[in-house]
């Protein structure tokens, strides 16, 4: 059996869900609290964010989609507004797609030249 036929399966089972409990999680915040000091919208964007770029294979080329910007490449500056849930769900919807499409396409050789973005490590 192929390695990657073997293992794409649970990679992705585990990364899909941990992208639905961060959707459930979204869904559950109480109106009251999305947008207060916990910072629970912020927190959100920060996750979904970071998930975009790191399934990105060309990081030169990453783009959040729309209506979302670059703020999380500056540390601390916070988006221009706050981001509504549903464009939160719609950004998560993004990067559910985008990882199945990923984690679907590896293969055994890829899966041995895989490298991660490295602007924001220490």
């Amino acid at each position: 059996m192929d390695k990657s036929t073997s293992i794409n399966e649970p990679i992705w089972n585990q990364f899909g869900a941990s992208i639905d409990m961060l959707e459930n999680a979204i869904k559950m915040c109480p109106d009251q609290h999305w947008d207060t000091s916990l910072n629970f919208w912020r927190t959100s964007y920060h996750c979904l964010f970071w998930t975009d770029y790191y399934l990105t294979t060309e990081p030169n080329k990453f783009k959040p989609p729309s209506p979302f910007s670059f703020s999380e490449f500056d540390s601390g500056k916070k988006p221009d507004r706050t981001y509504t849930k549903l464009e939160m769900i719609l950004y998560l919807e993004h990067c559910r797609q985008k990882a199945k499409k990923l984690i679907s396409t590896l293969t055994a050789v890829s899966y041995t030249h895989l490298t991660l973005p490295t602007s924001d490590l220490v």
